[in-house]
């Protein structure tokens, strides 16, 4: 459940969020599992446990996955990097498919208008919620930057990011089910009690919510290279020992380069230029705050 106080955002980072997010895990994909079978154990039952964030935690988070994401710049909130299929827009970058794209990774900015408009925001330039990117491809978005169009989206970006943080936050706390519900039975309780650790520290929540708008949830059988997934669940998978505390952080960032090391020594094009960049940033999950 999010409580949220009504908010105006002026055009700098202003979060007003007070934000209990209650998440029960088994709870919640219970119902999608067969019962136990005659004589076989009684399925796990784990106690609800609530996260929360409080609003000066919530607005760092937004300036740090802002910065991480665009450099913390206006310009940032509207791009097309080279080499992919999609513009990044925003200040998660949320992917943002052309109409017909092929659609490798997860498209996140559309749910993401879903969300605004739903809150009220009025969309620019006569987009809906479902419209797919009005640019074909890069050379068309790039040569478009000017436009009143992309100023018009822009100006929503930079006037919505509060929103956009709560939209990210939202995604981190749907994440856990979508995990257990994905991973073989024998891993449930070792992903929840990672999820936990790590929410239990600012910065470890913080790397939770980065990550998961950075790499996904890990739970899309699309997003697999030689049928290896590089989400937060592989991450949270992958973590040694069951730390707590700022081991904790510490262990996941450490997961978390391991895991994208995999994805770019099985990637079937070149990504060895992310390398230093992606580090640099699982780095700053294990920094205390």
């Amino acid at each position: 459940m999010l409580i949220l106080p009504p908010m105006t955002l002026p055009s700098h980072l202003r979060i007003g969020l007070l934000i209990s997010l209650s998440l029960s895990c088994l709870q919640c994909v219970a119902p999608s599992r067969p019962g136990p079978q005659a004589g076989g154990p009684a399925p796990q039952q784990t106690t609800a446990r609530r996260v929360q964030v409080a609003p000066a935690d919530a607005e760092r988070i937004g300036k740090k996955i802002w910065q991480n994401e665009a450099a913390g710049t206006i310009s940032g909130l509207t791009s097309w990097n080279k080499n992919e299929a999609f513009a990044s827009m925003g200040i998660g970058h949320f992917i943002w498919y052309p109409a017909g794209g092929r659609q490798t990774y997860e498209e996140s900015f559309r749910p993401l208008m879903g969300f605004l408009s739903a809150r009220g925001v009025q969309l620019p330039g006569g987009l809906a919620p479902q419209s797919p990117c009005p640019w074909p491809n890069r050379s068309a978005f790039v040569g478009a930057s000017n436009s009143a169009q992309m100023r018009a989206l822009r100006q929503m970006l930079r006037q919505t990011v509060g929103l956009q943080t709560e939209f990210i936050i939202k995604r981190m706390q749907a994440a856990l089910p979508k995990m257990v519900r994905s991973a073989p039975q024998a891993d449930h309780q070792r992903i929840e009690d990672n999820f936990y650790a790590m929410s239990g520290t600012p910065n470890g929540l913080y790397a939770l919510i980065d990550y998961v708008n950075f790499k996904g949830e890990g739970v899309n059988s699309k997003e697999r290279y030689k049928g290896q997934g590089w989400g937060m669940l592989q991450v949270l998978q992958g973590m040694q020992d069951r730390p707590t505390g700022q081991a904790a952080a510490k262990e996941y960032a450490a997961s978390a380069k391991r895991t994208l090391g995999r994805r770019i020594t099985n990637a079937p094009k070149k990504e060895s230029q992310w390398r230093a960049g992606w580090f640099k940033r699982c780095d700053t999950y294990a920094r205390p705050w």
